[in-house]
């Protein structure tokens, strides 16, 4: 399963690239996330509740950020295990771009499922990540340009 996809953040590519390295809003901005912090080994710990159809699990996994090229991208690798209901694999290109009023920020990604994930189909696979990718770059653009703009903080954010 293949994904694309940009998002526009109203805040400067300096700023964006800051919270895309920040442990902290990644934790905020992922949908489910209860656990998102770093290893000994420089990789990230996380744990996400997600529902995809019928199937509710709490995925462990971990994230490791590579190939970084300061305030224009990096390349994610990520796994994860929800137990009976299944594995993901995912590996994304984020790209970072100055346009009028902000930020670009692109994305390719792929991903794989096994176990009764992807018993399920893929239809609805894609469309339950759809949303969690929409509902992160949303929650992420909101925090981001809130703290961007005069007078914002993260203290008075919204999630």
């Amino acid at each position: 399963m293949e994904f694309t996809g940009a998002q526009v953040i109203k805040a400067s590519r300096a700023e964006v690239w800051k919270r895309l390295n920040d442990p902290a809003t990644f934790q905020r901005c992922l949908p489910g996330c209860e656990q998102y912090q770093q290893g000994d080994d420089g990789d990230y710990d996380a744990v996400i509740v997600a529902a995809v159809g019928p199937i509710k699990a709490r995925f462990k996994g971990t994230a490791r950020f590579t190939g970084h090229q300061e305030g224009i991208g990096y390349h994610i690798e990520g796994s994860g295990s929800g137990g009976v209901a299944g594995f993901g694999k995912l590996g994304a290109d984020i790209r970072l771009e100055d346009v009028e009023g902000g930020t670009s920020l692109h994305y390719v990604a792929a991903a794989q499922m096994g176990g009764k994930l992807a018993q399920i189909g893929s239809r609805l696979v894609g469309s339950v990540a759809n949303k969690f990718l929409a509902e992160f770059f949303s929650r992420f653009e909101k925090l981001v340009s809130q703290e961007a703009s005069p007078g914002g903080s993260l203290a008075t954010s919204a999630e």
